[in-house]
């Protein structure tokens, strides 16, 4: 995993971080006018095999943010990831800062409270994020005006933050030549993921997009920031005057290809808890594995 600092002025500064084994990148992203900042979809690692969680990603954020004297507010997740392992508390713990997520996470605790055969004392009510945000909320990073877009389709509780000239997009979008992210989990839609993206390519044709993840595709290198004007002319799954009735074929035809995540099982466990891992009955940190669910 690396850190690195892209060259943003006089708009907010954003260092991205690469975590290799998920292909995601997180973003610390800084007020131009204090110290304030705010940590986009962090990172706690998993060696799924082992059992065993160790914090790598998180730690290099938590040393970047300390060595310059920032102040993280805010800790944002953009939906409930099936492929990575938050590491809001972690990062919360260390630096303080609130936990932030679309209010519809209760969408997404109450559809896998019943998959994953959650007892009752799940809370299935946002209770375990500081902040729940609604379609148009805004606030502040330090003097630094953030307002949120309801990007659902991925997942019901997906989210865009667009902070000054520069939006992060989570799964909603990948670069150009990634096309977007699938659609066929429980409670997500296509038709509907189609529509949210129309949101992201109606801003601005200078804003920068910061995506979640990258594949490299066909081998080229990770990369991670594109263009609203880019994805709207170039994306290969949504641009070029692509329609609703294309997008919806092509997404849902090569969904039906596509292979479960390698850390689905205990992400969604984590991840709908703001990133605690559960317990079983013995207090002893634990996961279920459904069978024939997802």
């Amino acid at each position: 995993m690396s850190v690195s600092a892209l060259n943003i002025s006089p708009q907010p500064e954003v260092i991205a971080s690469f975590d290799a084994p998920t292909n995601t990148i997180s973003y610390i992203v800084k007020d131009p006018n204090s110290n304030a900042c705010a940590v986009i979809d962090s990172v706690m690692n998993m060696d799924y095999a082992a059992g065993r969680i160790t914090f790598e990603s998180a730690d290099s954020i938590i040393q970047t943010i300390t060595d310059r004297g920032l102040d993280l507010q805010w800790i944002i997740e953009t939906h409930v990831h099936a492929d990575h392992l938050s590491a809001a508390p972690y990062l919360q713990d260390k630096l303080g800062g609130q936990i932030g997520i679309s209010s519809k996470i209760i969408d997404v605790q109450n559809t896998f409270g019943k998959i994953f055969n959650e007892g009752t004392e799940f809370q299935r009510d946002g209770s375990q994020f500081d902040a729940l945000f609604e379609d148009g909320d805004s606030y502040q990073v330090g003097t630094l005006h953030a307002n949120v877009i309801a990007t659902p389709g991925h997942t019901p509780a997906c989210m865009v933050h667009v902070m000054g000239d520069v939006a992060f997009v989570g799964d909603t979008l990948f670069m150009p030549d990634g096309g977007s992210a699938r659609a066929d989990f429980p409670g997500g839609d296509a038709g509907i993921l189609f529509d949210s993206i129309q949101k992201v390519l109606s801003l601005p044709d200078e804003t920068r997009l910061f995506m979640c993840h990258d594949y490299g595709p066909n081998g080229r290198d990770i990369q991670w920031e594109t263009t609203v004007v880019d994805e709207r002319e170039n994306n290969i799954h949504v641009g070029m005057g692509a329609t609703r009735e294309s997008f919806v074929k092509l997404r849902t035809e090569r969904d039906a290809t596509l292979a479960m995540p390698k850390l689905i099982i205990p992400a969604l466990q984590i991840n709908m808890r703001a990133g605690e891992v559960p317990t079983d009955s013995k207090g002893h940190p634990s996961i279920k594995v459904p069978i024939n669910a997802l």
